[in-house]
């Protein structure tokens, strides 16, 4: 098969070749476009969002995948305009895919990050998605694992995913990214209990955020953080979760940052995690669209359609078990 065969498969149309190679060629306008229409909900716009995808899914996987979480206030879009700025003085592309809550009556995203992030976002060597949740699971885009490997297609070389802070799409971010980094405050020493256990066990790296405020503070959380982490199983034999201080703002411990970043790359790498790693998130992405594609079916079939009011009722009022109703709906598919 020729090299333009396996670039253009046979069921691209003219259009959609346009948009892979205008994102091959690493122009920003098509990449916008490839994410509006992976984003979009019209079916037909689904099925040429896949064979785009497909055509693109060779040239994906070169990037560095991080994802960046913290409690609303801890300075995230701010470490991240940071960190953007300092990796493309070292050479490198960034693309930030920032997920902001929905607003429930336009659908659009509220924060709109590009805002929160104007330095970054008028450098020509980024590319800023703020992309609105539109009511998934734990807040975080459905699709935004594609459009990271549209942005890897496109050849950028870090790839940020900033969740909306709270809830389970913490959970969600460190199944699609390579190392997942938990920024918290200098004056969570005091609330060390509150913090989820679940979280701090996803965590590969962790930040007190704005040490130039109190530095007394910021080093006895970081203290205090270590001694919790201690009592944590883990994730990786090779990898010990390092907690760093940092001042965003002001541009302090930002190279640190990076240099840990990489280290976890070179000591997973080694160990054979960091492949694995990506093909078991790879293989959970598919279970996830099964699953989002069953239910999508299961809600469109008409007698479950024509059913289900009656027995949500039935359910409500006490007349039959959630388990009975479960299984007479699930008995419609045959």
């Amino acid at each position: 098969m020729s090299e333009a065969a396996m670039l253009h498969p046979a069921h691209l149309d003219a259009a959609d070749r346009s948009l892979v190679d205008g994102v091959l060629a690493r122009q920003l306008r098509p990449l916008a476009k490839t994410i509006t229409l992976l984003e979009s909900q019209r079916e037909d716009h689904k099925a040429r969002a896949r064979h785009v995808l497909e055509a693109l899914l060779p040239h994906t996987g070169g990037a560095m995948r991080v994802g960046i979480s913290g409690v609303p206030g801890v300075g995230k879009s701010t470490f991240i305009e940071a960190l953007g700025l300092y990796l493309i003085e070292q050479g490198l592309r960034v693309a930030v895919l920032a997920v902001d809550p929905s607003s429930s009556l336009t659908g659009g995203s509220i924060l709109g990050d590009k805002t929160r992030m104007e330095l970054l976002s008028q450098n020509p060597a980024a590319f800023i998605r703020p992309s609105p949740s539109a009511g998934s699971l734990g807040g975080v885009a459905e699709k935004t694992r594609e459009t990271m490997l549209v942005c890897e297609a496109a050849g950028f070389d870090v790839i940020i995913v900033e969740t909306v802070g709270v809830g389970q799409s913490e959970t969600a971010v460190a199944g699609m990214t390579d190392i997942f980094c938990l920024l918290q405050l200098p004056n969570a020493g005091d609330d060390l209990q509150a913090i989820k256990k679940g979280i701090m066990e996803l965590a590969d790296l962790i930040v007190i955020n704005k040490a130039d405020i109190d530095p007394m503070a910021a080093t006895r959380a970081q203290a205090q953080m270590k001694t919790a982490l201690h009592m944590l199983r883990p994730a990786s034999p090779n990898w010990t979760v390092p907690v760093l201080t940092l001042s965003a703002l002001q541009k302090q411990g930002i190279a640190d940052f990076w240099k840990e970043v990489t280290n976890y790359r070179a000591a997973l790498t080694r160990s054979g995690e960091f492949e694995a790693k990506r093909r078991h998130q790879a293989l959970a992405w598919m279970w996830d669209l099964i699953d989002a594609g069953l239910r999508s079916r299961f809600r469109a079939h008409p007698r479950v359609k024509e059913a289900l009011p009656e027995l949500a009722r039935a359910v409500e009022g006490g007349a039959t078990t959630p388990s009975a109703a479960a299984q007479r709906l699930l008995g419609y598919l045959g």
